[in-house]
């Protein structure tokens, strides 16, 4: 398993990955992301802060970061963490934990960086999310709904989010 770069040949089986995921979510009555924003997927591949986990020519989980998230952290962004955004696994994968990976890949890199936390955020009204994320180190930080700001893709825009944080 390596984590890589996404590049914009990947556009078409990422958005798969969003509609599937948005179905699986769906289906199992959790919250969604609704109009997510696919101009910040394609800013991302552009400024290399998507990433890829495969294994051989299997694409398992796409993930983004970010080394600022002023709008949602506000004052506790010290220009001090990774932030993990986008975070989706490829249905065909679900159920291994691979979220692991990710969190080892993310504390390397943060490491790399001369940064000391990893940090993310995700639904607060889904407990069972933000349990597994806690499974893999994270501490939750505080509850926040995000602004009505362009400044935020329009799926992240008026959403009850539990921030999360692992400390170096």
């Amino acid at each position: 398993m390596k984590i890589v770069n996404t590049q914009l040949s990947d556009l078409n089986l990422i958005y798969h990955l969003f509609d599937e995921s948005i179905r699986y979510q769906e289906a199992k009555g959790y919250p969604v992301w609704r109009n997510y924003d696919k101009g910040a997927i394609i800013r991302d591949i552009e400024q290399g802060n998507q990433y890829k986990v495969v294994a051989g020519a299997d694409l398992l989980i796409v993930f983004s970061v970010a080394y600022s998230d002023k709008l949602i952290w506000r004052a506790m962004d010290q220009g001090d963490a990774v932030y993990l955004h986008r975070i989706v696994v490829n249905p065909v994968f679900k159920g291994q934990r691979l979220f692991g990976h990710i969190v080892d890949w993310a504390k390397s890199h943060a490491r790399h960086k001369g940064l000391s936390a990893v940090r993310m955020d995700t639904w607060a009204n889904n407990p069972t999310i933000v349990n597994y994320y806690q499974g893999f180190g994270f501490t939750f930080v505080e509850n926040y709904i995000t602004p009505d700001s362009e400044e935020l893709p329009v799926h992240n825009r008026k959403l009850g989010l539990s921030l999360l944080e692992h400390r170096l």
